[in-house]
């Protein structure tokens, strides 16, 4: 009996993602700044929430103050998920650009990713155990999966993101995501 030759895998291009901001702060008009930088650099955007009051934790209390609230942004244009990183440091610089005073405190946070027809992606500086390394100080994280009638978390997924403030949100950039790009052949992408 003859052996069968092992198969290489086919190396296929990523198909593209939709990039979204969630963007946290306690002055509403840094949403807009944030957006109109975010629009010049990534294009128009076809999505945005309204603000969310962000009361699930007081981690950013202490440099950005009280009263903080939660808006995302979608973007029109789709992009290669390889970007993630370069997006990342841009969105940090940005909030460098928009801090105050002579202590350089943030007073906007800004959470770049993406989402795909089976996961929503986040970009981060911070490296625990179920991260990936990206490149130039910045991993990714799969937050949450897609699945028929909601979302399914992980141990590590942040509590807001559990939440249903956000969940109606996070589908509606997938709805978008998935009217945008063509249907993929592999069982990668859950309905």
């Amino acid at each position: 009996m003859e052996r069968a030759v092992p198969v290489v895998g086919e190396i296929v291009p990523a198909l593209p993602v939709k990039l979204f901001c969630g963007m946290i702060a306690a002055d509403t008009r840094l949403f807009l700044r944030a957006g109109n930088v975010l629009t010049g650099l990534y294009g128009d955007i076809d999505w945005e929430s309204d603000p969310i009051p962000f009361d699930f934790t007081d981690y950013y209390e202490d440099e950005m103050g009280t009263g903080l609230l939660r808006k995302f942004v979608a973007f029109a244009k789709l992009m290669d998920p390889g970007r993630l990183a370069d997006v990342k440091i841009r969105t940090n610089g940005l909030e460098q650009e928009l801090a105050t005073g002579t202590d350089g405190r943030r007073r906007i946070n800004l959470d770049p990713g993406y989402v795909d027809g089976s996961r929503l992606v986040l970009a981060t500086t911070k490296n625990v155990a179920h991260r990936i390394y990206l490149g130039q100080g910045i991993y990714a994280e799969v937050t949450l999966t897609f699945r028929k009638n909601g979302c399914g978390y992980f141990d590590w997924t942040y509590p807001d993101y559990r939440s249903d403030r956000y969940a109606g949100c996070l589908r509606e950039i997938r709805r978008r995501y998935l009217e945008q790009v063509p249907r993929p052949e592999s069982k990668g992408h859950v309905d």
